[in-house]
């Protein structure tokens, strides 16, 4: 039931974070629950799963604490959570608690009763609209407290929606014969640890651009949160199948996740395929601005999906300190590399020397350059095998930053350098579209070498290539200067005999439309092409 079990779980989730804040173990809290209805004591029940001691709960109701011998208003759910003590109302019971739980009525819990509590306590006061005590009641008393109501005008919301729908979903993939504790119990802890880790763009987008992070404001994620269609229904699904209940196994869990996840956003499912060559494959990815707030965001989101290890280039205290701010937790896992003091600054700068000593540059030069240019001492990196790869370009123009990387790298290895942009549509197709980064009025050589290289990436993202080149006309229609600059591209992948379907020069619209594409029964495409080559760096950029 959403308004019994699922408030359990949702609030057992923010429970499990906020003991984590205050470093706590659930076997050693003092917990007291006000209202002895359906929903407290399946709160209660649910605790006690996950680890609480059945004496260290107090339960109470309108009439006072509900103890063992107690005969007035009492029934079979509430005399199985009796406890020996000599507290007999909700003040005494609350006298050194860790954390409260209300489930009961407006206005029950008094300022004086928040102030007797331990330190650091955890108070959920989920009361609706009216919770037992108002945060700001609290705040007076305590400035330690952690606090959590089911208002969505305060920070920690106790939302069922953030349960119930992700449960049954995971349930009814794997047809659970039952919804069992280990499941609510995995449901919990999905959303505790979605809590945890970097919040997407969007969730901030949605509350004004606030920034979002771990911490005593935020236990729970939000209901705008995209993960929770597949975070929660994966944790439950495996928690069925390791309880035995589920009568249909899924066989691949990060394949399910996908799924999920597509149907939400229909470009995940173009993305998975994707993540999962990269995962197979984790690569040692240097970030060169790793002081950087988005870059660091972008570390951290690396490696929580298991794509290989970050690192970040930058002071480390420096990174440190913007991590806390964050609210991220400690980078295990993750590598930070000061240029000045790695132990691999001589060698860099060696390398850098070498390949700029007939360039006019002294060694100094390449000493200072290895220093101070992070651009420079990611490529070595790259260049002396510390690191598969490296992302730049957030603080400079990519144009400056491939120059100082080609100052280390033989960028393109001889071959000429482009960029291939990637658009996915709403219906999950993908373009792939070149140069969109660096040639500006490139040649019919450069172009059917465009055309072999975006091919190349479409086939490693796992498309069989169509490769269009795109002009104003529409083989030769009409017959103005320019169009034969891709119509000569076409003639040079003639002559190179590639091994993918292509053809031009076309316009957009006919390579995209196969009705318009049916007007040209010669066209050698089988199908809407995926490979954009355009003719020049001003078209690409506005596309």
């Amino acid at each position: 039931h959403d308004d019994q079990h699922g408030t359990a779980i949702i609030t057992a989730a923010g429970l499990i974070n906020g003991l984590h804040l205050t470093g706590r173990d659930i076997k050693d809290v003092h917990m007291v629950v006000n209202g002895a209805g359906a929903a407290s004591i399946a709160c209660v029940e649910l605790f006690q799963s996950m680890g609480l001691p059945a004496g260290q709960v107090t339960l109470c109701d309108s009439k006072g604490v509900i103890f063992e011998g107690r005969t007035e208003g009492m029934n079979q759910w509430k005399s199985k959570h009796a406890v020996k003590t000599d507290a007999r109302t909700l003040a005494d019971a609350l006298k050194g608690a860790d954390v409260f739980v209300g489930l009961s009525g407006p206005d029950t819990v008094k300022k004086e009763m928040i102030a007797a509590m331990a330190p650091n306590p955890l108070i959920f006061a989920m009361a609706n609209p009216v919770p037992e005590i108002w945060p700001e009641e609290v705040r007076e008393v305590r400035d330690d407290a952690i606090i959590a109501t089911g208002r969505s005008d305060y920070p920690n919301q106790i939302n069922n929606v953030l349960g119930f729908p992700y449960i049954f979903r995971g349930a009814l993939d794997v047809r659970a014969s039952t919804i069992n504790e280990e499941m609510k119990i995995a449901a919990a802890k999905a959303l505790a640890d979605l809590a945890r880790q970097d919040v997407p763009d969007e969730v901030d987008a949605a509350y004004s651009g606030s920034r979002l992070s771990y911490g005593r404001d935020y236990l729970i994620p939000t209901p705008f949160d995209p993960r929770l269609i597949w975070a929660v229904p994966k944790a439950v699904a495996q928690a069925a199948m390791d309880s035995g209940v589920a009568q249909k196994p899924i066989a691949d869990m990060d394949a399910y996740a996908g799924e999920l996840a597509a149907r939400l956003d229909p470009t995940a499912g173009s993305l998975q395929a994707i993540f999962d060559k990269v995962k197979a494959s984790p690569k040692r990815i240097v970030f060169a601005e790793g002081e950087e707030e988005k870059v660091i965001r972008a570390a951290y989101s690396y490696f929580n999906q298991g794509y290989g290890t970050p690192i970040l280039v930058g002071r480390e205290d420096a990174i440190k300190a913007k991590i806390a701010d964050l609210g991220l937790p400690a980078p295990d896992g993750i590598e930070i590399a000061n240029a000045r003091l790695s132990a691999k600054n001589e060698a860099y700068t060696e390398t850098l020397y070498r390949k700029e000593q007939r360039r006019g540059a002294l060694r100094r030069d390449a000493q200072r350059r290895v220093n101070n240019n992070r651009n420079v001492f990611a490529a070595c990196m790259v260049e002396a095998g510390d690191a598969d790869g490296m992302v730049t370009g957030l603080t400079r123009h990519y144009m400056v930053s491939l120059k100082d990387i080609s100052r280390v790298l033989e960028v393109g290895g001889g071959k000429p350098v482009f960029g291939v942009s990637i658009v996915l549509t709403k219906d999950g197709r993908a373009l792939f579209i070149t140069d969109t980064a660096v040639n500006v009025a490139p040649s019919p050589d450069l172009l059917a070498d465009f055309a072999e290289g975006g091919a190349m990436v479409a086939r490693a993202m796992g498309h069989e290539p169509r490769v269009a080149m795109i002009s104003f006309a529409n083989f030769g229609n009409p017959d103005l200067p320019h169009a034969e600059t891709m119509r000569d591209a076409v003639g040079v992948l003639d002559r190179r005999d590639v091994a993918f379907e292509y053809d031009g020069e076309m316009s957009a619209g006919v390579a995209l439309n196969p009705d318009l594409m049916a007007n040209y029964p010669f066209c050698r495409l089988s199908g809407p092409a995926n490979v954009l080559v355009m003719p020049g760096l001003h078209s690409s950029r506005i596309s």
